[in-house]
């Protein structure tokens, strides 16, 4: 009697991301610097992530090794179950362009660039031949479809923002990684911002890593975790998590 086939492996059942002793050192003038140091965490799709702690806490490495822009010294990180130590700088760039967005507190728009040109930019990188109609709709969705040809020096703080969402999510990425993106706005401007990245990722199903020291807008995911000294002191569901 033939056997029957194995079941195929259920990927819903794999973590988006998964980070398996972390260690991060960085050599400076005094000498080494321990930056991270021993981190395990296991994200699942779709979920909604504060990281908080004290300034130098290992917030924004943490954040720069699960994007592949910085290396570990010890550990491993996988994205979607892929290894990233086994990936060269090609092949992260691409992991990158299909699977993960970026939002930085200083925006980092290229200033010669229209935000058309600024938001088409990873679909042109992906190959993608229709990358200005995908910005453009995509602008159109963040509500700047009327500043398509306006430079970054011509938009306020807010729009510019705005647009840096809006080349994150063109791609429609798995994962979304935002360290601080309110920290240069003023309190309604970034109010705003907040309520739109929300909005997004609850429309794509995106899972969402959001570095914050602003206690309320860590409130808004529905997962804390709280650096301390390069290690994990905190991990917990956050009661006042909004939907």
């Amino acid at each position: 009697m033939p056997r029957e086939a194995a079941p195929l492996p259920d990927s819903a059942a794999v973590p988006l991301v998964r980070l398996d002793g972390i260690e991060l050192s960085l050599e400076s003038a005094a000498g080494k610097v321990d930056i991270l140091r021993g981190i395990d965490l296991s994200v699942g799709r779709g979920e909604t992530i504060s990281v908080v702690g004290p300034s130098g806490s290992g917030k924004t490495s943490l954040m720069m090794v699960i994007a592949g822009l910085e290396r570990q010294t010890r550990g491993r990180v996988e994205i979607d179950g892929r290894g990233l130590l086994a990936l060269d700088e090609d092949a992260l760039a691409r992991l990158r362009l299909g699977h993960i967005g970026i939002v930085f507190q200083n925006f980092h728009l290229v200033p010669t660039m229209t935000a058309l040109e600024n938001v088409a930019i990873p679909r042109e990188l992906a190959g993608s031949a229709a990358a200005f109609d995908e910005a453009a709709e995509t602008l159109e969705r963040v509500g700047l479809g009327h500043r398509l040809g306006h430079y970054p020096g011509q938009l306020s703080g807010g729009e510019q923002q705005r647009v840096a969402l809006a080349r994150a999510f063109v791609a429609k990425p798995a994962l979304l990684l935002a360290d601080e993106p309110t920290g240069n706005l003023d309190g309604d401007t970034g109010n705003a911002v907040i309520d739109l990245l929300f909005s997004l990722v609850a429309e794509a199903g995106t899972t969402l890593l959001l570095v914050t020291h602003n206690p309320a807008l860590a409130g808004r995911c529905a997962r804390r975790l709280t650096l301390s000294d390069g290690r994990i002191a905190a991990d917990r569901m956050t009661a006042d998590a909004l939907p």
